[in-house]
C-alpha cells in the first residue's frame, strides 16, 4: 500500500490523508501576543463530527493526528477524542500550551503517543510577558509529571523580539525537563487566516483608541518582528547557540538543523526590507489538512478554507472538491503568495513518504 502516498505528489488530487490537524476547541487559556484566538466566543467540537473524521481514517490511512486548537485539553472530551483515534492505529499528538498538563497527566496515559508544549520563553518574565499567564514554572512541572509518565514531550518556541535573546536558556530549561526534543520557528506577522483575527482588523481595539482611551495596547503580529539591528544580535546568539549545543544538534535533541536556525536569522533579515525571502520547501497541502472546530477544511495553518467535512460531505471526499485541488494547485504552482513568507513549512518527499 505505501506506493499509494506517492500518488499524492503526482497531481492535486488526494489519495491518502498521512496527517490531520483538529482544531478541537477555540477556547484558549493563555493570552498571547501573537494569537487572537482567546477573543472569540469559545466553541468546542462535537463529538459527531469527531466520529465522522475518525470512520474515514482507514480509508485515508491516516498516520499522524495532532490534537490542537485553541488549547486542546478544555475540551471536555480530549482524552475520549484521543482515544478514539488511536483505535484507528493513528499516532496521536496533542499540542497544548501546557497549563493543564500537571493537573491532567493521568488522562494523558492510552490516548495521546506524542505531547508538544509551546515555551515561549527561557525566564518566568518574558514567558509571562508573551503568553499573558504567570505559568512559566507550572509548564516546566507540567513536562516532568508527563515524562515520568513515560510519554516523548517535544517543546516548540516561537522565536520573536521578545524572546529571542533567550534561545540558550530555552534550550537549558526544556533540557532540565528531560524532554525529547527542542524545536523552533520564527514568528508569523503577516498571514490573515492563522492563529485567530488579526489585531489590524480587531474593530473593537481600534474603538478603544478612537473614543479617546488611549493607544491600543501593544499587541499582535507587527509587536514581535525583530528590528535590523535585533537581527544582527540574534545572527551572533544563533552562532553562539550552535557552537554551545553542538552536542544537542548532533543528537536531534535540537529538531532544526544548524542551517535551519540561520535560515531563521534570513527570514527576520527579510522582514526587515534587508535581504529577500530564504526560498521555501513546502507540500503540506498534498500530505496533510487541518479540519477547525466545525468541520471547516484548510490546507494548512496559512491558506483559507475551501470546504466542510458534514455527515453529507465525509472527510474523503471534501478534501479532493474543485476548490481543494484549486487550492493545491495555487500553491504548487506559485499564485500564493502567503507561501512565500511561510515561518512553518511541511516537506514530505517520496522517501519520507515511502518510508511511511
Amino acid at each position: 500500500m505505501k506506493p499509494k502516498y506517492l500518488l499524492n505528489l503526482v497531481g492535486d488530487r488526494l489519495h491518502t490523508l498521512p496527517l490531520v490537524v483538529l482544531y478541537l476547541t477555540d477556547g484558549c487559556n493563555s493570552r498571547c501576543v501573537t494569537c487572537d484566538i482567546w477573543r472569540n466566543p469559545r466553541r468546542n467540537m462535537k463529538m459527531e463530527l469527531v466520529e465522522e473524521i475518525a470512520s474515514t481514517f482507514q480509508d485515508l490511512q491516516v498516520r499522524w493526528v495532532l490534537l490542537s486548537g485553541g488549547e486542546a485539553m478544555q475540551h471536555p472530551k480530549w482524552p475520549e477524542i484521543g482515544g478514539r483515534f488511536k483505535s484507528e492505529g493513528t499516532h496521536v499528538m496533542l499540542l497544548t500550551n501546557g497549563l493543564l498538563l500537571r493537573k491532567q497527566a493521568d488522562e494523558l496515559v492510552g490516548c495521546v503517543d506524542e505531547v508538544i508544549v509551546s515555551l515561549d520563553g527561557g525566564t518566568a518574565s518574558t514567558y509571562d510577558a508573551i503568553r499573558g499567564v504567570d505559568a512559566f514554572d507550572l509548564i516546566l512541572d507540567g513536562i516532568r509529571e508527563v515524562r515520568a509518565r513515560g510519554i516523548p514531550v517535544s517543546t516548540r518556541t516561537t522565536l520573536q523580539r521578545a524572546n529571542f535573546r533567550e534561545v540558550p536558556q530555552i534550550i537549558e530549561a526544556a533540557k532540565s525537563v528531560d524532554v525529547n526534543r527542542v524545536s523552533f520557528l520564527t514568528v508569523d506577522i503577516s498571514n490573515q487566516y492563522a492563529f485567530g483575527s488579526r489585531f489590524a482588523a480587531d474593530p473593537s481595539l481600534q474603538l478603544v483608541a478612537n473614543m479617546g482611551g488611549g493607544a491600543p495596547p501593544e499587541h499582535g503580529p507587527a509587536a514581535t518582528a525583530l528590528t535590523p539591528q535585533d537581527v544582527a544580535e540574534f545572527e551572533g546568539i544563533i552562532e553562539a547557540a550552535i557552537t554551545r549545543f553542538a552536542p544537542d544538534f548532533e543528537s536531534g535533541l535540537i529538531s532544526e538543523s544548524p542551517s535551519k536556525l540561520r535560515s531563521m536569522v534570513k527570514y527576520f533579515s527579510a522582514l526587515s526590507g534587508e535581504t529577500p525571502f530564504p526560498r521555501v520547501r513546502c507540500n503540506s497541502p498534498h500530505v496533510s489538512t487541518v479540519i477547525e472546530v466545525d468541520g471547516k477544511l484548510r490546507p494548512c495553518y496559512f491558506l483559507p478554507t475551501y470546504g466542510q467535512v458534514s455527515a453529507a460531505l465525509p472527510l474523503n471526499e471534501a478534501i479532493n472538491s474543485s476548490a481543494a485541488q484549486a487550492l493545491r494547485e495555487a500553491y504548487r504552482t506559485g499564485k500564493r503568495e502567503e507561501c512565500e513568507r511561510c515561518v512553518c513549512p511541511l516537506y514530505k518527499g517520496p522517501r519520507a513518504l515511502l518510508r511511511m
